[in-house]
C-alpha cells in the first residue's frame, strides 16, 4: 500500500512512516526537503503527481507557534492543498492527527487545530480524525521554549502525555482500514502535571535550574488548568509512562 505523510520528519512523523516501512508498505515522507511546501499557493499540481496512486495520506504537520493567527494560517492552507490535491489525484483517505481538547479552546495553537478539523469534517472524500494528548516529548519543548536566564517558566497544565510512537501505531492501524470518522481519543495512562515534567525532565538531562509553575490567563490558559486537555471515560490508554520514556533517554 502506497501512504504519504505530511510532516514525516517530525516527532511523530518519522515514526509513521518508519512503520509502514517496517510493514512493507510504500511510505513517504511530504516535506519541504523533498521539495513540498505545503503552504505554497502553487502547491497543488506537484502533490497531486506525488499523491498518484496513494490509499491514504496521514497528516501530522506542526507548526512551532501560539499565534492563533499563524496556526490557523498553518494548517488552514496545508489542510486545503492536500485535500484538493487528494481529489484530483484520487486519494480516498484523509487522516489527521489533532488534540484532545483543541475543540473546547480554540486558542493559540489550537485555533489552527480547530480550523484543520472542521475543514477535514466538511470535505467530500473519506476522512479520519485521531485527537491525542500531549507527547512525552512536550516537557523537552516546553524546556525549549521556556527559559528565561536562570529559571525555568512552565505554564499551569494538567496533562495526560502519550509516547509519540504509541500515537504513530494506531495512525498507522488507522490509515490501513476504512475512514473511521473521529475515532476515539487516545492518551497516555496517568495524568501528570506539567511542571513536574519539567522538573523531572531537566533532572534527568543534567540540567539544573528552578522551575516557575505559571498559571496563564485568559480563556486558553484556563483550559491547561481544568481538565479540557485530558481524556475522557471512552478514550484508549497507551501503556508508556512518562517515567518509562524518561529512563530510556
Amino acid at each position: 500500500m502506497r501512504i504519504a505523510v505530511a510532516g514525516g520528519t517530525g516527532a511523530v512523523g518519522r515514526r509513521v512512516v518508519a512503520a509502514l516501512v517496517a510493514s512493507g508498505h510504500d511510505a513517504f515522507a511530504l516535506t519541504r526537503s523533498s521539495g513540498h511546501d505545503l503552504t505554497a499557493t502553487d502547491a497543488q499540481p506537484a502533490l497531486v503527481s506525488a499523491l498518484a496512486g496513494c490509499a491514504a495520506t496521514i497528516d501530522v504537520t506542526s507548526v512551532a507557534t501560539t499565534s492563533s493567527a499563524t496556526s490557523t494560517r498553518f494548517f488552514g492552507a496545508v489542510t486545503g492543498n492536500l485535500l484538493a490535491a487528494e481529489r484530483a489525484a484520487g486519494v480516498p483517505h484523509h487522516i489527521i492527527l489533532s488534540i484532545v481538547g483543541a475543540v473546547e479552546a480554540p486558542a493559540a495553537y489550537y485555533a489552527g487545530k480547530k480550523l484543520q478539523e472542521d475543514l477535514v469534517m466538511a470535505s467530500s472524500g473519506g476522512w479520519s480524525i485521531l485527537r491525542a494528548t500531549q507527547f512525552h516529548e512536550f516537557a523537552a519543548q516546553m524546556v525549549e521554549q521556556g527559559r528565561m536566564g536562570p529559571v525555568q517558566v512552565v505554564p499551569t497544565m494538567r496533562s495526560q502525555p502519550v509516547a509519540a510512537a504509541d500515537v504513530a501505531e494506531v495512525l498507522v492501524e488507522i490509515a490501513l482500514g476504512e475512514p473511521r470518522g473521529l475515532d476515539r481519543d487516545l492518551g497516555g495512562p496517568q495524568e501528570e502535571n506539567m511542571a513536574d515534567m519539567v522538573r523531572r525532565y531537566l533532572a534527568a538531562t543534567g540540567q539544573k535550574r528552578p522551575v516557575l509553575e505559571v498559571p496563564l490567563p485568559g480563556p486558553w490558559g484556563h483550559a491547561l488548568r481544568d481538565g479540557t486537555l485530558l481524556p475522557g471515560a471512552t478514550a484508549r490508554r497507551a501503556s508508556q509512562t512518562f517515567a518509562d520514556w524518561l529512563a530510556a533517554l
